[in-house]
């Protein structure tokens, strides 16, 4: 499978990007205006600019479209605004979220730079930031990233809610861009705008939205961090929020990767009394019981659902999560559970995709189906800190991987193949 090209930013061509910073660092004009006749947007120049004292420009991994190689190109370096912190990013999971776009089973804006799942270090603050902000992420802060970028003022952000942002799915994830409808990212050579997956995190710099940020402390490492921004992020998610996971609960998951893992680990830190783990890989499921796993399965070689019943003595079990993203698996979900029990979806899919379920048996025995993408941000992204710096949540057992910016294209490859037992991360630093 062939993947990806990288991108040069360039920032937005608004006049207000004259205006001073509010953090020690501030952007000045580094060269003519740039004009782009060919980009939709970029009608209006834009200027290029670089950090006080630093580069003028970066390297970034481009989607151009599917079975087209991810490629490393340079991007003018990019703004931040209003609200937005201009991150150095230090490492960058390799996410199944990525190959989804990559392959075109998921519909995205192309080019685009991928990666999700950050972590880096502050470098500058867009103009009319929130004090409060600066004072919380000061330039030199470590931060981790979470992909869902809550915009903070919504409807579904108002009520606490940042895993169904508004803006995050209108304009990121339907567009390719942040909330002023307009990408950070611009190629060095050409002015022509890419597109942002959440953050565009597998680049050397990239903008953030500040509700998306938490303070990473200097006891947890970058690379094994960055997989609080997503795999993490999305397991907790999915066991507090969606299956709302109590302790002594009988679990199962379903897909043992770098998210299923971390499902494993959060129910064990929730108290659940039974943990199971579905695969069809023994590696994977000889590791599931380093996270907490008391029974394993094959899927290959037994049939899951009524293993899962025999373990619970005919039960089934209190929570199923299903964390492949396949029919034949969210049907062993929705089988998998005692009555009025909940089967938890968080597998992402071809687009439009279907999975069947038993609608007798879901309506007779109060069979619960719920979708799960990720956590809140604001409240939820400390937390998982919390749990990693306390060492009940084990990142380091996690990351299988770690690969250099230039072997990012090879481990999207090996991702596909099935072939990284738990997480990657590539190492930008």
């Amino acid at each position: 499978m062939a993947f990806y090209r990288s991108l040069l930013i360039r920032n937005s061509r608004s006049s207000s990007w004259f205006s001073k910073s509010t953090t020690s660092f501030s952007y000045y004009l580094r060269r003519s205006l740039c004009h782009d006749a060919s980009s939709t947007s970029s009608d209006v120049s834009a200027k290029s600019y670089h950090l006080s004292g630093g580069p003028s420009y970066m390297r970034g991994a481009v989607f151009w479209e599917p079975n087209k190689p991810l490629t490393i190109e340079d991007f003018h370096m990019p703004r931040p605004k209003a609200g937005e912190l201009l991150i150095k990013t230090k490492a960058c999971g390799v996410c199944h979220s990525d190959l989804h776009v990559m392959k075109g089973e998921l519909p995205f804006s192309s080019p685009c730079v991928v990666g999700h799942e950050i972590t880096g270090e502050v470098v500058e603050h867009g103009p009319l930031t929130d004090p409060k902000t600066i004072k919380r992420l000061p330039v030199g802060a470590h931060v981790v990233g979470a992909f869902i970028m809550p915009c903070g003022n919504c409807f579904f952000c108002s009520k606490g809610q940042d895993d169904l942002c508004e803006s995050f799915f209108a304009y990121n994830r339907a567009k390719g861009t942040l909330y002023d409808g307009e990408t950070r990212l611009f190629l060095r050579n050409s002015g022509k705008p890419v597109y942002m997956y959440s953050m565009g995190g597998l680049a050397e710099y990239c903008v953030v939205p500040e509700h998306a940020l938490s303070a990473l402390p200097d006891s947890l490492p970058y690379t094994e961090s960055a997989i609080l921004g997503c795999a993490v992020f999305t397991a907790y998610g999915a066991m507090a929020h969606a299956a709302q996971v109590r302790p002594g609960d009988a679990i199962a998951v379903i897909g043992i990767g770098g998210v299923g893992s971390s499902c494993l680990q959060i129910a064990r830190a929730f108290g659940a009394s039974e943990i199971i783990a579905v695969d069809v890989q023994d590696e994977k499921l000889q590791n599931a019981k380093i996270f907490g796993a008391t029974h394993t399965i094959n899927a290959r070689h037994e049939d899951a659902v009524a293993k899962i019943r025999e373990i619970t003595g005919g039960m089934g079990v209190d929570v199923a999560v299903e964390a492949l993203g396949k029919p034949q698996t969210f049907l062993q979900c929705t089988q998998s559970v005692r009555d009025g029990g909940k089967a938890v979806m968080i597998g992402l899919t071809l687009s439009g995709a279907k999975g069947e379920v038993d609608i007798n048996h879901l309506v007779r025995r109060q069979i619960k189906v719920i979708g799960s993408y990720g956590a809140r941000a604001r409240h939820d992204l400390p937390k998982l800190i919390k749990l990693a710096e306390s060492g009940i949540f084990n990142l380091t057992a996690t990351v299988s991987r770690k690969c250099k910016f230039e072997e990012a294209g090879k481990a999207y490859q090996d991702l596909d193949k099935g072939s990284i037992v738990g997480r990657a991360v590539v190492e930008m630093m």
